[in-house]
């Protein structure tokens, strides 16, 4: 290759800075330049000094420039503008985090990518190319300092060394890390990428390695400096070559220099200008890079810092720390061509504003003439009187005590009076409002907040500073706040006085909680779920199953705060929807976009239970004669039959007029909105109500370009999407997909002569031609269920709710409004104008919800299934493959046992920690409680609770998880490593959806269970229990007045004179010792001594501080006999020393053993093995009631405690 090349001429710089971005104007002859102080720098082939501009007021250094047809745009660390080349900005976006570089759009020209640089909570951002704002925002694997597009990927390069490619139609779906598969990304440079290029499917790069190339592979220098980051970087001397579609390297281009720039050449494809720091310049075919290289040496004194080339590739132009601009030409000597290619628009000269007006000043000139500053924020005038608080702190003047006017004497109009003796002190003293502190609400502290107000709902302490002031209180976010007594102790009460429940907030994925209130308020989705329950349901993590149980939860709940726990544990068990970017971990600083989240979800969890429903043969729901399905098959899931769509679309090839037409269903309708209008186009017609946009969703036409099959040539296809009437569902799960303004303004409510007009009504129309016999009408009725919005309160902070309409059978007062806002546990009734309205960008709707009227109350539920099979507590099995079963201590019950209403149980559960407890200790030394501890049931065992054998467990399951258990509590909960274990348990192990099922059939029985502390298990269970069916020792044995409740080995080691939770605690030996003081309490309450044992108790455990002695053996000489809890063990001689073994966990990462001798845990996370030198044999025992106490008949009914507490707690 013979040498093109040579240098032509050289620019300096009007101020001398560093050139660090060049960029060539395609249509002047212009060379645009951006500095290390911040300015972008027009410069001319004469010298001339021409349009200069800062782009940032912080002096940051501009890191790039690009130059269009008409405007130039530049980024700096503080933000990217946008200016006209005469240096008018046009606009500027200002980010929360520094920016790195930018990039265009890979599919549109109306959106650009931006790269922040920042290594924690790297982001995407994506805004609109034409007026800068955001659009939305995805986090990125690292900080990126490159971007590039590749056809419809985006190429970055990041501070780690690594290569990633992102496909923007799937919202950033997270890349695979290097060494993992999916060929999304790869490592170039372990020490960090330089400069990256990229040239149809090829990417270029130079960076920084460690000289260990030829030692290892890419992939153990990454770790090596990730991990032991014990190498210093070197600049490596090949430029690398890797292929976009398959994210492989290629063979590499060797270069006589460290290379520190690349660029393509604009006219040779397979041609990069390769150039070093010290101004080594290199042409390299990558087709053929042994023919020979075109070198060329730059004389500088500094180093090179940017590099760029003409759009014919006849100038390159290098940029110099000095601020030198040089040149290398490669056209004919005998003349100049133009820096552009051809003679184009004239250099852009700098814009001087148009001189303002002269005003003759008169007496009768008006003031308006004078122009008014432009302000970024409201002046005062213009405030709102919404802001203005009504209340206490805002009162009109106040009144002249009457003690002043009376010796009040008036001379020339004035009033002069003496200050009273009582007033003293206390003039020119302004009322000062107290600041509320957000520390939430509390049933601890009710007595010092006093009575409230019955209007009062909402986080009322959040109004004065609250960044969207027209957000109604009741509309906001409220967080769950805990105090020392825990969750238990937040007033759950003050934000919900409905008579429906509502959903808390504090578990992962909570977000889904509008959405599950919505499919609740579905009639027949929920009998579905509810009668799925049933059946004999072999999937682990079903959605469906879930949705069943929190029904029944909801319906017993009657407006009791409730958990949506294990339906939202199970959405994380489900790998699609990891894949779909559905989880949120509800993390400090992060935050989703609630509003693409919801409606995938939306478009999930309709198919997953349309497919965890499909029982084969499947129940009919919908008559065939209300819904066209297929009459020669079985029909199909119900939740097809409830929300399916069976469509026909039809693609003519504009050509040869060719139709082809394809068949398919679907559960979820995507909104279809008017496209962009285009320049120079007439006005597109927008529509004017939610039916019009609902039909022309359903009814779809689009077009698009493809190969024809029969003429073989690119046409244009017509597609064209039809749903008869009869496949239209009796339930309409609409997505509003109102991801862009134009689209959000449509839903704006309009102002009108006669009022505001709502553009979402109740009642929708759809129009659904062909289908309808006889002449009937193609319009059908549909009426709005309920609506999930996003309401959004900073571009970064948003949260979901639902608006409902309650069903007119659930309905408590008919004159109120049928429409309830969800709003997590906030449940308030609302207007309809309230709950449908939109008057602002901070309501944007997610999802509709719509009932057929024609059809919605003709379906048939006779077919479902409604009961539980009750066999399943006289069934013995387990998961586990070492079960010991005869070392189990329960018995399975008889069918002739099978509880009846008002058969009394005590039950007991045990739990471990999934999450440690998150708190802060203030400077007060008071602690405060960020996050509680995450609690799953490990354990749960259920006593006979009456007839012969009254005491013995018939369920003693343990219950196997998946989740990482960061702590077994086994002094608190009798739980070791490997019992919860399929492969290591020696117990009866069972899936929690079973153990669930086994307890809601007992709540369904209408057992009562015993038991101490049971609203906290059966909470963390998730389980709603009636209160008419919990008999809680904890109330029983309380006075109100000493505000103490009593604890188990307390009353066990008094009442009973039996110690227990010795060393650890037993489900079963608790749940007995709750059982036998409930049997004590009815037995002193019909002789009329309960109270008096009651004072007894509190006057002896003032003297222990409620605590048994040390001593096990001791017991009060006052408590009557009773007999023992559990079998009689002989103890061990105190000669003997315990010896603990100390076996580490294997997931801990412990190598070694250690020994310990004595009681209690030396150290968490190890497991126990107590061995006992001689060696003893234990009998085994089985324990029967003592024959003085009275047998209890199977069916007799409970004796209610109130009597006897109502008559004590005077």
């Amino acid at each position: 290759m013979s040498n093109t090349y040579r240098l032509h001429e050289t620019l300096l710089h009007p101020r001398h800075q560093p050139i660090l971005s060049l960029a060539f104007d395609p249509t002047s002859d212009v060379l645009w330049s951006g500095t290390a102080g911040g300015s972008v720098t027009a410069h001319y082939p004469t010298h001339a000094r021409g349009v200069s501009y800062p782009a940032t007021t912080k002096g940051h250094p501009v890191t790039k420039v690009v130059c269009t047809d008409k405007e130039v745009r530049a980024v700096t660390e503080s933000g990217m503008g946008s200016w006209g080349k005469g240096g008018v900005n046009k606009w500027y976006y200002t980010p929360t985090k520094p920016l790195s570089t930018f990039s265009d759009h890979p599919s549109t020209s109306n959106y650009i990518v931006l790269g922040t640089a920042t290594a924690a909570q790297p982001e995407f951002i994506v805004i609109n190319a034409t007026n800068g704002t955001e659009v939305r925002t995805m986090s990125s694997p690292a900080y990126v300092t490159h971007l590039k597009t590749s056809y419809n990927y985006l190429v970055s390069g990041a501070s780690d060394g690594i290569i990633r490619t992102h496909d923007l139609r799937t919202n950033f779906k997270k890349p695979s890390e290097p060494g993992a598969s999916g060929g999304t990304s790869v490592i170039a440079h372990p020490g960090g990428i330089q400069d990256m290029e990229v040239s149809g499917n090829y990417i270029y790069t130079c960076g920084w390695g460690h000289g260990l190339d030829g030692v290892m592979d890419d992939l153990s220098k990454y770790l090596i400096h990730r991990v032991v980051r014990q190498f210093r970087p070197m600049p490596d001397a090949l430029v690398k070559v890797f292929d976009v579609r398959t994210m492989k390297p290629l063979s590499p281009i060797p270069f006589v220099q460290p290379p520190t720039l690349i660029n393509v050449h604009p006219k040779r494809s397979t041609s990069i200008v390769v150039t070093s720091a010290q101004g080594m310049v290199s042409i390299v075919d990558v087709t053929n890079p042994m023919s020979g290289h075109e070198y060329h040496q730059l004389s500088v004194s500094s180093y090179i810092s940017s590099v760029a080339l003409s759009p014919t590739g006849v100038y390159i132009a290098f940029g110099d720390a000095d601020g030198y601009i040089q040149m290398l030409y490669s056209g004919p000597e005998e003349e100049r061509i133009p820096w552009n290619g051809f003679e184009g628009d004239a250099p852009p000269w700098p814009d001087h504003p148009e001189a303002l007006p002269l005003i003759e000043w008169t007496n009768s000139t008006p003031l308006n003439m004078i122009g008014m500053p432009y302000y970024d924020e409201a002046l005062l005038s213009g405030t709102s009187p919404a802001l203005f608080n009504p209340g206490t702190y805002f009162p009109p003047r106040q009144k002249i005590p009457e003690a002043v006017l009376k010796g009040m004497r008036v001379h020339d109009s004035i009033g002069y009076a003496p200050l009273p003796r009582e007033l003293r002190g206390k003039r020119n003293l302004a009322p000062k409002e107290p600041v509320l502190k957000d520390e939430g609400r509390f049933r601890s502290n009710q007595h010092r907040r006093g009575k409230e107000r019955a209007s009062e709902a909402g986080p009322s302490a959040q109004t004065s500073n609250y960044p969207r002031p027209e957000i109604p209180v009741h509309w906001r976010k409220t967080d769950i706040k805990y105090s020392k007594f825990g969750i238990e102790d937040f007033d759950f009460g003050y934000y919900n006085k409905t008579e429906h429940s509502g959903l808390e907030t504090h578990i992962m994925n909570s977000y889904t909680n509008a959405i599950v209130q919505s499919l609740f308020y579905i009639i027949p989705l929920r009998a579905h779920a509810k009668s799925h329950i049933t059946t004999s349901c072999e999937i682990e993590h079903c959605l469906l199953c879930e949705l069943g149980f929190l029904s029944r939860m909801l319906e017993d709940a009657k407006g009791t705060n409730c958990q949506a726990s294990n339906f939202c544990k199970v959405i994380g068990r489900k790998p699609q929807a990891t894949a779909l970017s559905l989880i949120d971990y509800a993390l400090d600083g992060v935050n989703p976009d609630y509003l693409t989240m919801i409606q995938q979800f939306n478009r999930f969890v309709m198919e997953e239970m349309a497919t965890e429903g499909n029982t084969n043969p499947n129940p009919v729901v919908v008559p065939p004669e209300l819904k066209a399905w297929d009459q020669g098959s079985s029909a199909p899931p119900p939740v097809t039959q409830i929300f399916g769509m069976s469509s026909k679309t039809v693609a003519t090839c504009g050509q040869c007029r060719a139709a082809t037409e394809r068949s398919h269903s679907f559960h979820v309708v995507d909104l279809n909105y008017p496209r962009k209008q285009l320049p120079h186009e007439p006005p597109i017609p927008l529509p004017d109500s939610i039916s019009q946009l609902l039909t022309t969703s359903i009814q779809r036409e689009t077009s698009y370009r493809s190969t024809c099959q029969s003429c073989r040539q690119q046409a244009t296809f017509v597609s064209s999407r039809a749903i008869p009437s009869e496949s239209l569902p009796p339930v309409l799960s609409v997505n509003a997909a109102a991801f862009t303004d134009d689209a959000l303004k449509i839903w704006r409510d309009r102002k009108t002569p006669v009022g505001t007009q709502r553009f979402l009504t109740s009642e929708i129309t759809v129009n659904a031609p062909g289908g309808l016999q006889d002449g009937q009408s193609n319009d059908i009725k549909y009426r709005l269920r309920g609506v999930v919005f996003q309401v959004r309160v900073t571009p970064k902070e948003s949260h979901l709710v639902a608006a409902i309409r309650i069903p007119d059978s659930e309905r408590v007062s008919p004159k109120s409004s049928p429409w309830y806002l969800f709003n997590d546990f906030v449940v308030q009734n609302v207007s309809e104008d309230e709950a449908l309205g939109c008057p602002s960008d901070w309501k944007v709707p997610c999802i509709l919800f719509l009932e057929r009227q024609d059809t919605i109350n003709r379906l048939d539920f006779t077919e479902l299934p409604s009961k539980l099979d009750p066999t399943i507590l006289c069934r013995q099995h387990s998961i586990a493959r070492n079960t010991d079963w005869p070392a189990q201590k329960h018995k399975v019950l008889e069918p002739s046992e099978l509880p009846t209403p008002g058969t009394v149980v005590a039950i007991d559960a045990e739990f471990v920690a999934l999450q440690q407890e998150e708190s802060e200790y203030r400077s007060d030394g008071t602690k405060k409680v960020i996050r509680p501890s995450l609690m799953t049931l490990a354990r749960v065992s259920v006593l006979r609770g009456q007839g012969q054998s009254s005491g013995t467990p018939f369920m003693d399951d343990y219950i196997h998880t998946t989740d990482t258990i960061v702590n077994y509590l086994t002094e608190f909960s009798g739980i070791r490593f490997g019992d919860l274990d399929p492969t290591m348990s020696r117990h009866t192990l069972l899936p929690l959806k079973t153990v669930y099922k086994k307890l809601r059939l007992l709540v369904d029985l209408g057992c009562i269970f015993v038991g101490h502390g049971l609203p906290k298990d059966f909470r963390t269970i998730n389980l709603f229990v009636p209160p008419e069916q919990v008999l809680d020792t904890v109330d029983l044995y309380f006075i109100r007045e000493r505000q103490r409740r009593l604890s188990l080995r307390f009353l066990s080691w008094y009442v009973l004179k039996e110690p227990i939770q010795g060393v650890t605690h037993d489900s079963i030996e608790d749940a007995r010792a709750a059982l036998l003081l409930y049997q004590k309490y009815q037995e002193h309450e019909s002789e009329g001594t309960f109270d008096d044992l009651l004072e007894e108790i509190y006057r002896e455990g003032k003297k222990t501080n409620f605590k048994p002695p040390a001593d096990p053996s001791s017991s009060p000489e006052v408590a009557p006999t009773s007999p023992p809890i559990s079998p009689q063990i002989p103890r061990v001689a105190s000669g003997f020393m315990q010896q603990f073994t100390l076996n580490p966990v294997p997931q801990m990462g412990f190598v070694s053993q250690q020994q310990y001798s004595g009681r209690g845990s030396p150290m968490p996370g190890f497991e126990f093995s107590i061995s006992r030198q001689p060696q003893m044999h234990f009998p085994n025992q089985s324990w029967t009631p003592p024959p003085s106490q009275p047998q209890q008949q199977p069916q007799q009914q409970p004796q209610s405690p109130q009597r006897s507490r109502n008559r004590h707690r005077r």
